[in-house]
């Protein structure tokens, strides 16, 4: 085919192309509205002109190759891409507005259902929310159109603007930008290349090391730094960590945002307390394998690994040296893959969202009916019910939710009120800076009265005075504008017993990945604990030097799949610039010869958390290592490739119930098996398995998996019905009665369950009894008619 291409029938391509940038631009606008900077705003404008040639030259093939096919064709194709491209742009403004931070590679660390999960937790939706995405390809087409009116006028000052704009882009590599002035979807894209990039360059030096594992030492090589500020008692000390959403020291003692955590701010001078600490990820997910395990990242945060490499943790040291131990939230523990973590560290209870039960009460869901789940009062409530006076020590893990978006929570006018008082102690500079955020102002003030109230309620049980309290935030919270870089790790750190002999304030640098080697340190040394050969922790420990400094290097993973700061020494490594760190914990830009020392350490890390994660080199011997729980055959996995392609958990579970009732319950248990290995607690997936296995006639089976549904999720109705399906199928009616009345004792309303378990009475001539459970379901929903037609059904 000839192609007939020429400078004038290509001019639809330009308009559509300058149409975009202008786009980017207006948009640019309106981002830095609020805060305006002609600078700021003139690197915008580069870096959108430089996208936007960027866009047209990548996509002009497609529009040549396209108009040979049909003359209009090519030009229809390209204003629909470019119109999708600028809704992303609008998008990832959006997201930027709203968190501070440009998305970048963390885009690629989470599932499709856990970006859902956290984008609709964050939206409240409305046709407002919508508008912009109706609005902004209207503007485009109209550029457009404007364009093709008057353009012909004026083409040799559009292409000559064109070509000036070409030229900025050797202005733009030069400038040293930073990532605020890039255009959204240049960064996206470019913060995407340097990942991968990163990920190959530290599999490079991945492939061996000069020990085989290079994390392994003598467990006196880290030293008890703890014991000389504890009262030392025989028996072993409870411990109870506090792992606060959000909460970052920008917003405790004499922060920045100071003046909303009241209770937390009166434990600096009765704890020992870092005033320079950090968390080793700036996310959530990284919480806790660095605060239990001191583990390294691997690729996307070490909760991702998938299987987990051989490791130990706080948790199994303290399971195998006697201790009970719990973890506690309000939301759903397999999010972030908690739960597998936990799991393979030996957990003894999980308590989350799924085994709350009658009593408690969610946070109200937002106007597409999500609820993270419950707010931290009522995470601490059920805490508290939880814990047996016994003489077993224990470790309890409590991580809270509330203070994340949407920042709603029971009482919330009470404590907006609050913050009225509290602003109007403040300047009038300080005023303005801080009414935007008043909602998250009050959640703080909510999240401090909740630990406030667990503690002194704490306080009154017998074996309060034999434990370590553990206070910290995951990390800081987003929405509220950083001052740099290293804010976004920096969190309050507090250890408070009663215990504690003496108090300490201490401005040397640790983080969260030092707090289980000390701990283990201390307890191994001054109690009767099995005392480890080897340690193969990622840190040192902590320092309780009262005086400024760093005796670490500590690199932190501000989102999964970037690991992109580091502290060394007195300097922080961040996106390529070195910066100075000052006493007060601020920091400052350098250009010294460290650099390129401090960039060489960082990445030996990088080699170093390749190789032991990708490599299963991290320990040899694991004291709780638990292997995954189902694993499969290279057939099986060639099976489940093929049918699940592109699917995501509920897909699968929809095309693995479609098998079931095809009969191929074999294919069906196997997507089950795939599915539960992610996500353990997915009741709908396990009662499915646990019903094919009935179905099959392996009723042992069948109810092995049935209770534990109920185990993990005791007030999800379908496997009480499932399990009572089985016995009634295996002749057992009184196990049936047993589970139909432990279904109702967890006030589980299901007309078919009050059916099956009067039926199952009746079975064993017990009509009375039967009678009885229909008029108690009658009672407790008496505008439902089935009951009553059940209860005829029964004279019959």
């Amino acid at each position: 085919m000839k192609i007939k291409f020429n400078y004038k029938n290509s001019l639809e391509y330009l308009y559509s192309t300058v149409s975009l940038m202008l786009i980017f631009c207006l948009l640019s606008l309106i981002e830095i509205f609020k805060n305006f900077e002609i600078q700021l705003f003139l690197y915008k404008l580069l870096d959108d002109f430089f996208t936007g040639i960027f866009i047209g030259l990548l996509f002009f093939p497609l529009y040549v190759v396209l108009k040979q096919v049909k003359n209009s064709l090519g030009i229809m194709v390209i204003r629909f891409l470019f119109s999708i491209i600028a809704l992303i742009q609008l998008g990832l403004i959006g997201y930027s507005l709203t968190t501070h931070i440009n998305l970048g590679a963390d885009l690629l660390g989470y599932s499709w259902s856990d970006m859902y999960t956290t984008v609709t937790a964050s939206l409240s939706l409305s046709f407002l929310l919508f508008l912009p995405f109706i609005i902004l390809p209207i503007v485009y087409l109209g550029l457009n159109r404007l364009l093709q009116q008057y353009g012909p006028k004026a083409n040799a000052k559009i292409i000559l603007v064109v070509v000036l704009l070409s030229c900025s882009l050797n202005f733009l590599v030069a400038s040293n930008q930073k990532p605020i002035s890039q255009n959204k979807l240049n960064f996206l894209l470019s913060d995407i290349i340097r990942a991968k990039n990163d990920q190959a360059f530290a599999n490079e030096g991945s492939m061996t090391f000069k020990k085989e594992f290079p994390l392994e030492e003598a467990s006196e090589n880290t030293k008890d730094v703890l014991a000389p500020f504890f009262t030392i008692n025989k028996n072993n000390p409870n411990i109870v960590f506090i792992i606060v959403e959000g909460l970052g020291s920008d917003f405790t003692d004499d922060g920045d945002y100071k003046g909303f955590t009241p209770y937390l701010d009166s434990l600096t001078e009765k704890s020992l307390y870092w005033e320079n600490f950090v968390s080793n990820s700036g996310r959530t997910f990284g919480a806790l394998p660095s605060l239990m395990g001191s583990l390294p990242f691997g690729e996307n945060g070490f909760m991702e690994l998938n299987p987990l490499p051989k490791h130990n943790s706080l948790i199994s040291f303290l399971k195998s040296n006697g201790y009970a131990t719990s973890y506690y939230c309000g939301d759903e523990s397999t999010f972030d893959r908690k739960s597998t973590f936990l799991e393979y560290n030996g957990i003894d209870k999980i308590i989350d969202i799924n085994k709350f039960g009658p009593g408690y009460t969610k946070t109200k869901a937002n106007s597409g009916g999500f609820s993270w789940g419950y707010p931290d009062a009522e995470i601490y409530r059920k805490t508290l019910s939880e814990l047996k006076d016994n003489k077993q020590p224990r470790l309890d893990i409590i991580m809270t939710l509330t203070n994340h978006e949407p920042f709603d929570f029971p009482s919330k006018n009470i404590y907006l009120e609050k913050v009225e008082r509290i602003l109007k102690t403040k300047s009038y500079f300080e005023k303005n800076k801080l009414k935007e955020y008043k909602d998250i102002f009050a959640c703080l003030l909510y999240t401090d009265s909740s630990i406030k109230n667990f503690m002194e309620t704490y306080s009154k049980r017998p074996d309060y005075a034999n434990t370590i309290f553990i206070i910290t935030g995951d990390h800081r919270l987003i929405p509220v504008p950083q001052k740099d870089n290293l804010s976004r790790f920096h969190v309050p750190f507090y250890i408070y017993s009663p215990l504690l002999k003496k108090t300490a304030k201490f401005k040397s640098i640790s983080s969260h990945s030092d707090v289980t080697p000390s701990l283990v340190s201390f307890l191994t040394n001054n109690y009767k604990f099995n005392k480890p050969e080897k340690t193969t922790w990622i840190s040192k420990g902590l320092d309780t030097v009262r005086e400024f400094r760093n005796i670490h290097n500590i690199a932190l993973m501000r989102y999964k799949g970037s690991i992109s700061d580091y502290i060394y020494k007195d300097y922080f490594y961040s996106d390529g610039a070195l910066f100075k760190i000052d006493e007060n914990f601020n920091v400052s830009e350098t250009d010294n010869d460290m650099t390129e020392k401090v960039s060489s350490s960082f990445n030996d890390f990088k080699k170093l958390n390749s190789y032991v994660t990708k490599k299963n080199k991290i320990t040899k011997i694991a004291s709780s290592f638990k292997k995954p729980t189902y694993e499969f055959t290279t057939e099986e996995l060639s099976i489940i490739k093929k049918l699940t392609k592109g699917l995501d958990p509920d897909h699968i579970f929809f095309l693995a119930r479609d098998l079931a009732f095809k009969k191929e319950r074999e294919k069906a248990r196997l997507l089950c098996n795939y599915i539960l290995n992610e996500l353990p607690n997915y009741g709908d997936v396990r009662t499915l398995k646990g019903r094919t296995l009935a179905w099959d006639g392996d009723y042992k089976n069948a109810e092995i998996e049935l209770q534990e549904v109920i185990r993990r999720t005791p007030y999800y109705g379908d496997s009480y019905l499932a399990l009572m399906d089985v016995y009634w199928w295996s002749g057992q009616n009184k196990k049936a009665i047993d589970i139909g009345k432990k279904a109702l004792g967890n006030q589980i309303n299901d007309p078919e369950l009050g059916y099956k378990l009067a039926q199952a009475y009746k079975r064993m001539n017990n009509f009375k009894e039967s009678n009885k459970t229909i008029d108690s379901l009658t009672a407790r929903s008496p505008e439902n008619k089935e009951y009553s037609n059940f209860k005829k059904s029964l004279k019959k």
